[in-house]
């Protein structure tokens, strides 16, 4: 037998979002950060000086939302077209 959608709750849904995109978000800034000075990238940017686990923590977190909303939407677009 197979589960509907509805019979989800909504906390496993958005767990099923927010989990892979933490995942996903911690090695993007592993990543990145590798290859970029945080202190470097505030410098240069013109907004005053932040210190490198300041600059970890707004990459992480921004990459954070970014995964997180690619996560939502590929959940958005699985769901079935409404028929008229």
């Amino acid at each position: 037998m197979t589960e509907n959608r509805q019979d989800i709750p909504a906390i496993q849904k958005i767990i099923a979002v927010l989990w892979p995109s933490f995942l996903t978000s911690g090695v993007a800034t592993i990543l990145f950060f590798t290859a970029f000075d945080p202190q470097a990238l505030s410098l240069s940017s013109g907004y005053g000086e932040i210190s490198r686990l300041g600059g970890y923590s707004v990459g992480f977190f921004l990459f954070w939302l970014l995964t997180s909303v690619t996560c939502t939407l590929s959940c958005y677009f699985q769901r079935p077209c409404q028929n008229s």
